[in-house]
């Protein structure tokens, strides 16, 4: 919801579609929310190294397609990825130039909740999910930011600024024209 937000805000955004070898939920689709593949497709096209990072999460295979990502950013585009922990540290570690968000719940009750009401897990696999859970959210302080999931709006603000404020970075500019500049700034 949060990054649907922002997708809805700022459209120089452009969502990454991760590939999973997890079978579609009902109301996903291929091409649309994930590429589904098989293991064998998922682990050939990781071994031709064509996933910007890849990771095992709760038994399932889940990577970002690293060619669409690149062609994204070379025009100019904002690429946003929704990945676990795994697929961010190795994110940073290849894009030293991308930016972490780390969004975490108000409470472990309340991940509970909010994945049982999916509906999309079996019981077994959210009690998986919820075993790894306290690993994965200690994670956070890998991150350049944290956002408090707690009210929607505000953490829709929060992520709203964060972006706003990483477009706005100095290193991130393209060189201001001069026709910008008062005739008291420039050289």
């Amino acid at each position: 919801t949060l990054v649907g937000n922002l997708m809805h805000q700022r459209p120089e955004c452009v969502f990454s579609i991760s590939a999973t070898t997890r079978p579609p939920r009902p109301s996903e689709r291929d091409g649309v929310d994930y590429q589904f593949l098989t293991r064998e497709e998922f682990e050939r096209r990781r071994d031709a190294g064509e996933f910007l990072e890849w990771a095992e999460v709760h038994g399932k295979l889940y990577g970002t397609p690293a060619r669409p990502v690149e062609e994204h950013v070379r025009a100019g585009r904002v690429v946003v990825l929704d990945i676990d922990v795994q697929g961010g540290a190795s994110v940073r570690r290849t894009r030293p130039d991308a930016v972490s968000v780390f969004v975490y719940p108000p409470s472990l009750e309340v991940l509970r909740e909010r994945l049982a009401s999916r509906g999309t897990e079996m019981p077994e696999e959210l009690e998986r999910r919820m075993r790894n859970a306290p690993g994965e959210l200690a994670r956070y302080v890998e991150y350049d930011y944290l956002v408090i999931n707690d009210d929607l709006e505000s953490a829709s603000a929060r992520l709203l600024a964060i972006f706003d404020g990483e477009r706005a970075r100095v290193r991130r500019l393209r060189p201001v024209p001069s026709s910008h500049m008062t005739r008291k700034e420039q050289p």
